[in-house]
């Protein structure tokens, strides 16, 4: 088949893009297929594939395809690369360790939920061996590198997945994280990389490094697509012990941006750590500042806790969990792990058991500081890397400066959190520069509108699409209009901060409401009633309330007040405080003083 000229620019794009060429007829998966085949045999020198693509291996899913339309799948022959510690059926698997090696006889659930939503594995990827490290040179097969980056590290475990996507062989490429596999890379190659909250993704299928740890996760060239693989992805699999279902409050099926006020917590200044790199520091300095100048409010935290709780993943007993992976052939054949790989695996053999429940009582307390400090706050902002190590200074150092690339990420499955790394803003002298969006578990969502909005702020060239994104509605929270003693430092606002509500913007109503004073208190309570005329706009707080909380509020309102729809000046609609016209008798009509605040301080001059 004829090599088709412009399939490079369709594989650079989005997938949605690629879907919709498809289905113009632009462009068909055999053409794709043929330009990845043909390009990945040219680029062999660079040791991208442990598997590369082969026409003959992957005609399967082209015959498959022919018997389908284009829309009638949601991954129709979109393309994507596999890390060769995930199972794909047909293809082997080796961990990059050619004696550990095996023949799948079904694919791991992840790839066979995108296979059978129309995507085409196209082959398997380089990695750190057992996916053991953050800096993508520990394989036997060789290192892969960026073409644009060559005397960079690629960043790992998975180095070859990311680089694949990165040299746009594929849409998109699967990876794992456990310390930060599927952050580093992304950081490093300019790509999004998201790790689900643990047991969103299945693990059947894949090599265990740290079994009750391990997540898939997905590289893509921004957040829409990540929404995309990700809805489909996310499939309970039963059979998986370590699966988790997803939460209705965490739909993942649709893409959305961010659109209300935004907060998110940054590290004290005094506690980031860029190891010497002015120029990482710069860039991470001009890309908050650049977030900050859109009005998103920045609030520095202690990141303490976080350190402390990443400390126990290799210098803790979870050391052990990648021991129990390997030790039949750590045990047998030793020499066949790289020396380093082995050396850190091998320490696993000597930990304790009182070890292991120590470290996961020590982090039980250390979730809940990193939860607390986090409160009020939509998401942590963190770099995902303080450095980009280069081939020479790794070569120095090994050990030392693979652990400093984890100072930012390894904390993230200990304490059961999600994130989602994108693009920053370079360097001075144009290094890749990769921020990290940091939330609990089950805000997936969340981080994908959140990180929606800051490419639109960030690199809004590079998102021609963004900007159609609908707004982000969060169904875990409540957004709720108040008008009077649930205000801010007033008596029942702490029904509210109680309950985690947080003030999300100061505003008006419509001019379609009238204010009274009503009878009875303490404390003194008003009233908001629509009318039909002679009306006007009157003050209020618009708060956000998990929705679990809502409920128990809702029980504490007495009559006559009760939650409504009330309308902003905007014309927002939202749930909000209203009154019951039998409520007014014997109240004040207040509607002049424009709100409850103004009211109150009219009669505190009043009685001065």
């Amino acid at each position: 088949m004829p090599e088709s000229p412009h399939v490079a620019t369709f594989l650079e794009g989005s997938v949605s893009n690629l879907l919709a060429s498809y289905r113009s007829g632009q462009i068909t998966p055999g053409e794709v297929i043929e330009y990845i085949v043909t390009t990945s045999a040219a680029m062999a020198d660079n040791p991208i594939w442990i598997t590369p693509p082969d026409r003959a291996r992957l005609q399967i899913y082209l015959d498959r395809l022919a018997d389908t339309e284009p829309d009638s799948l949601p991954l129709w022959g979109v393309p994507f690369a596999v890390k060769d510690n995930i199972d794909i059926a047909g293809m082997p698997t080796t961990a990059a360790c050619p004696d550990y090696a095996y023949q799948p006889t079904a694919s791991a659930f992840v790839v066979q939920c995108l296979i059978d939503a129309g995507a085409i594995p196209v082959g398997k990827t380089n990695l750190d061996q057992f996916a053991t490290g953050l800096v993508g040179v520990r394989s036997p097969y060789g290192v892969p590198i960026n073409p644009a980056l060559p005397d960079r590290i690629p960043g790992g475990s998975s180095s070859g997945s990311a680089i694949a996507l990165a040299c746009s062989l594929v849409s998109f490429a699967l990876g794992t994280d456990t310390a930060g596999s599927g952050r580093i890379p992304a950081a490093f190659n300019r790509l999004t990389g998201f790790k689900l909250s643990k047991g969103l993704l299945s693990t059947s299928g894949v090599v265990p490094a740290c079994r009750s740890l391990d997540c898939v996760t997905v590289f893509t060239h921004n957040t829409a697509d990540a929404a995309i693989v990700a809805s489909v992805a996310a499939t309970f699999d039963a059979t998986d012990p370590f699966a988790r279902p997803n939460s209705p409050n965490n739909a993942l099926g649709a893409h959305s941006q961010w659109q209300d006020p935004l907060s998110l917590a940054v590290i004290n200044p005094d506690q980031l750590a860029f190891f010497g790199d002015a120029d990482y520091a710069d860039a991470y300095q001009e890309t908050i500042r650049r977030i900050e100048q859109d009005n998103v409010q920045l609030t520095p935290i202690d990141f303490e806790p976080f350190v402390t709780a990443a400390n126990q993943l290799y210098d803790g007993p979870w050391i052990t969990e990648r021991y129990i992976a390997i030790s039949e052939l750590l045990e047998r054949s030793p020499d066949v792990i790289l020396p380093v790989t082995r050396a850190i695996i091998g320490a696993g053999k000597e930990r304790y058991a009182t070890e292991v429940y120590e470290s996961i009582y020590r982090l039980a307390a250390l979730r809940n500081q990193c939860l607390t400090a986090l409160s009020g706050c939509d998401a942590l902002l963190t770099p995902t890397a303080g450095k980009h190590f280069s081939l020479k200074e790794l070569e120095a150092d090994p050990v030392g400066h693979n652990q400093r690339l984890g100072h930012y990420t390894n904390y993230m499955n200990l304490l059961d959190m999600c994130g989602l790394a994108i693009p920053g803003l370079d360097t001075a002298s144009g290094l890749p520069f990769g921020i990290t969006l940091v939330g609990d578990s089950f805000q997936d969502a969340r981080l994908l509108a959140i990180g929606a909005r800051l490419e639109q702020i960030l690199r809004p060239q590079t998102q021609p699409d963004t900007d159609k994104a609908p707004p982000f509605k969060d169904p875990a929270d409540v957004y709720l209009a108040v008008c009077g003693a649930h205000m801010a430092d007033l008596p029942l606002n702490h029904q509210l901060t109680s309950r985690g509500a947080v003030l999300s913007e100061a505003t008006e109503s419509a001019a379609k409401y009238r204010l009274y004073a009503l009878a009875g208190g303490p404390p003194m309570r008003p009233g908001m009633v629509r009318v039909n005329e002679d009306g006007r706009a009157i003050k209020l707080e618009i708060w956000r309330m998990p929705a679990a909380a809502f409920a128990s509020f809702v029980g504490l309102i007495p009559s006559p007040l009760g939650i409504g729809t009330v309308e902003t000046a905007s014309g927002k609609r939202v749930p909000g405080f209203i009154c019951e016209q039998a409520g007014l008798i014997g109240a004040t009509d207040i509607t002049e003083f424009g709100g409850w605040r103004s009211f109150l301080a009219s009669k505190a001059v009043s009685s001065a």
